[in-house]
């Protein structure tokens, strides 16, 4: 007996043009690996040409620096969240004395680390970072400080099984159930030639616990950071090449220069008809004739002139950058203005809405990557530290741990786009329930309780000093000023 197959119509086939196999498809290539087997070959030219773009194209560097900028900003501050207030003054307080002295590398804070982390991610697409743990005696508020390590420290080609059995991808090892359980790292930059220990680099297993990965995930399962370049990476050095042919062709068309044709001829030398000299022959053995402003040169029977003609920048190139600039913008997660700082033609209304959606994006980073990988387990290893040396008394912490680690993160606040409006309509939400004071203030990237401290201390101050300031201002009353 014959088994019939039956196949699918061609019209149902083609009911999605995206699935057609038509000429207009013949040169689609959509392989059908996961992100993973297509991602991790590429990322080490990835990586490369994502920094010689960042170095060399200002466009390049534009996108990352104002990404960061508003990712970071002046940094993610926490507010312990536990009810306590002797107990979260004292977290606050002690968090404060330690953040200038996170850094391994003693450059910069804890602040600063996220900017660099933030920069080293966009730019590279990951970031890793170690948890290090220092002696009592080293004189840290709390015996802990990060370092910073680039992507290149964890192998992307390391791929094997381990004597437990463990598998090995992309330089990161997991355990029988799926989790991560160990990074593989050099112990030197490879990619730095004159580091110490370079010369005889060597793997070793750090364990997943004492390291945090960095990235932002596209896919379920992904193991590896892309830069955010990646998809705009060959339009920007197209764009860079064409931009600098036209700067090349617009140095030519300043060039002003002639050419004299005279006929081929024997006799006594041919003198210049300005000075009765020989003319002088420049470096190439051309005569050289002398202009100056306002000078009628009169030719000798048989010669002519003619002059260079070349071309300009054309009537498309403002259009056409725009239209590309636009591309790269919207493949970087940015606005044209924001990256090429051109607001020509823009409304301030236009403007919020633009910076609404942008400032959705990062939000959604701010909290889903940098909060939850980075500024977490941070705070929990530096809540740990701190407990174990004694730097602060929690009082039964290995039961309340999960207390003390109740943590609100607080990014910079955004800058009013209309400072008087804006304040109004939040006195209103106030006013109306619809928000706290507390949580406006938090928005801000502010701690309601500290300015509610500062207000207490000005008044006690100015009561003191005898002093009078007038600090309250009259309700928005919904009138037509209000409205304009």
């Amino acid at each position: 007996m014959t088994k019939r197959i039956r196949t699918t119509p061609r019209r149902i086939q083609a009911s999605y043009e995206g699935a057609g196999q038509g000429r207009r498809a013949q040169g689609w290539d959509a392989p059908e690996a996961a992100l993973n087997a297509v991602s991790i070959p590429a990322l080490p030219t990835l990586r490369r040409r994502s920094r010689a773009a960042v170095r060399n194209d200002p466009y390049a560097y534009s996108a990352i620096d104002r990404r960061v900028s508003s990712l970071i900003g002046t940094g993610i501050t926490p507010r312990a969240s536990i009810k306590d207030k002797a107990i979260r003054t004292a977290l606050n307080q002690l968090w404060e004395d330690w953040t200038p002295e996170s850094d391994a590398d003693g450059l910069t804070d804890f602040y600063g680390q996220q900017a660099v982390i933030a920069r080293m991610v966009e730019e590279d697409g990951e970031c890793f970072v170690r948890l290090r743990k220092r002696r009592s005696e080293d004189g840290l508020a709390v015996p802990l400080q990060l370092q910073i390590l680039p992507a290149e420290f964890v192998p992307h080609d390391r791929n094997f099984t381990t004597r437990r059995g463990n598998i090995v991808r992309a330089g990161i090892e997991f355990g029988p159930t799926g989790q991560r359980v160990a990074f593989w790292m050099w112990k030197s930059n490879p990619g730095d030639f004159r580091a110490a220990g370079s010369t005889y680099n060597q793997l070793h297993r750090i364990p997943a616990d004492q390291v945090l990965h960095i990235f932002e995930p596209l896919q379920g399962g992904q193991l590896r950071g892309i830069p955010r370049l990646a998809p705009v990476l060959l339009r920007l050095k197209s764009l860079d090449s064409y931009d600098d042919a036209v700067l090349f062709r617009q140095e030519v068309s300043n060039l002003f220069a002639a050419f004299i044709t005279k006929p081929r001829g024997d006799g006594p030398p041919v003198l210049d008809p300005q000075t009765g000299q020989p003319l002088q022959d420049d470096r190439d053995g051309i005569p050289m004739v002398g202009l100056e402003p306002g000078t009628v040169q009169e030719l000798l029977e048989g010669e002519d002139i003619e002059f260079s003609d070349p071309p300009d920048a054309g009537n498309t190139y403002v259009e056409f950058m725009r239209q590309q600039l636009q591309a790269i913008a919207v493949g970087v997660g940015l606005t044209r203005e924001l990256l090429t700082g051109d607001m020509d033609g823009i409304s301030d209304r236009v403007l919020r809405v633009m910076l609404n959606e942008f400032r959705r994006r990062i939000e959604q980073l701010q909290f889903a990557v940098y909060v939850h990988q980075l500024c977490r387990p941070v705070r929990a290893a530096w809540l740990d530290a701190a407990w174990l040396s004694g730097a602060i008394s929690l009082p039964n912490y290995e039961e309340r741990r999960r207390e003390f680690l109740r943590t609100r993160w607080v990014p910079q606040g955004w800058a009013y786009m209309h400072p008087v409006q804006d304040v109004q309509s939040k006195l209103l939400e106030i006013a109306g329930g619809l928000a706290s004071r507390s949580e406006h203030t938090l928005r801000q990237g502010y701690d309601a309780e500290l300015i509610d401290q500062e207000n207490a201390d000005d008044k006690a101050r100015e009561k003191e000093l005898g002093l009078n300031y007038t600090t309250a201002i009259a309700a928005p009353t919904g009138g037509k000023e209000d409205e304009q």
